[in-house]
């Protein structure tokens, strides 16, 4: 028996031990610790995901959100569903972001609020009438967004068949040595992920988040047979919902369906990311690119990486 067997073994006796408060409390901590890429947190596939969510909080501005997400990513151990509640409990007030709030005219931005700790990052995306990211991965991170101004709309798609996110492959991995771990048990679980939108106007899935500005490419990254991309849902947000992805539950790309309105989200990624992986619509061939920041701290910077403006435009 390897170690990651007997890691699991241990772990399961232990969980057997005591009444199910306490093994969930343990499970909770250890499969949503965003502090750890998706595929590190331990037993996701047990995670159970409260829905909807609890609020018992306010936040009285974006200053204050940012010194509680400081205060919760100083644990060990970060529940998805506590960034999740603090980012609900704050409430848009254009007084907070405005400075922040950098539009371009051709495409969207990534506008750079708070480094955090390293275990996460804040950034203001602005949505120019029309703008939209192209189709992407999230980099095995947990990634929350919330709408501070206009609409938006989230496409989600599957994964091509090509490619395989790492958090699968993990999975896979732990379901090859660890006794009991069955693959539709584990499929079930994952879809529990699936943080619900925290009002009516999310209907289709939940969960939703990044975006990024495109920059430079790095060429393809694997072989790859031509696959369109196979669109499995639409969602439109609206201002203070507040939505969750990671790369267990798909790819997406986000748009602004106003030709008129801009919009303005706030994202939080944890772990932060510097590249991901771009999908070609029409093939399915991935790209790993590199996501750069219009503004940082409310300040422009000088774009050393040009924007690929084909990048916007897929079907």
């Amino acid at each position: 028996m390897n170690i990651m067997c007997s890691m699991f073994d241990e772990k399961y006796m232990k969980l057997t031990k005591g009444n199910n408060r306490e093994r969930r409390n343990i499970m909770e901590v250890e499969s949503a610790n965003c502090k750890f890429r998706v595929s590190q947190c331990e037993d996701i596939e047990l995670l159970s995901v409260e829905r909807p969510l609890k609020i018992d909080l306010e936040i009285d501005g974006l200053e204050t959100l940012l010194r509680e997400l400081h205060k919760v990513f100083s644990r060990e151990h970060v529940n998805v569903q506590d960034v999740q509640k603090l980012m609900v409990a704050y409430k848009s007030n254009p007084k907070d972001w405005k400075k922040y709030a950098k539009f371009d005219r051709f495409r969207y931005t990534r506008n750079l609020v708070d480094a955090g700790n390293g275990a996460f990052n804040v950034m203001i995306l602005c949505w120019g009438p029309g703008h939209a990211s192209a189709i992407h991965d999230h980099a095995d991170s947990h990634c929350f967004m919330k709408l501070l101004s206009g609409s938006l709309e989230e496409v989600r798609y599957e994964w091509p068949n090509h490619v395989e996110p790492e958090v699968m492959r993990k999975l896979k991995t732990k379901k090859s040595c660890c006794t009991g771990c069955k693959e539709k048990a584990v499929e079930d679980k994952l879809s529990e992920l699936n943080i619900r939108c925290q009002n009516d106007h999310c209907r289709n899935f939940g969960g939703k988040s990044d975006s990024l500005e495109i920059g430079e490419t790095n060429g393809d990254i694997e072989q790859y047979d031509a696959q369109k991309m196979e669109e499995i849902g639409r969602t439109a947000l609206e201002v203070n919902d507040v939505c969750y992805i990671n790369d267990a539950l798909g790819l997406h790309r986000m748009e602004n369906p106003s030709y008129v309105d801009g919009a303005v989200s706030l994202h939080l990624y944890c772990p932060p990311f510097d590249s991901c992986r771009m999908f070609d619509a029409r093939t399915g061939k991935p790209t790993e690119i590199k996501v750069t920041f219009w503004s940082m701290y409310g300040k422009k910077i000088k774009r050393v990486i040009e924007a690929d403006a084909t990048v916007d435009s897929q079907e």
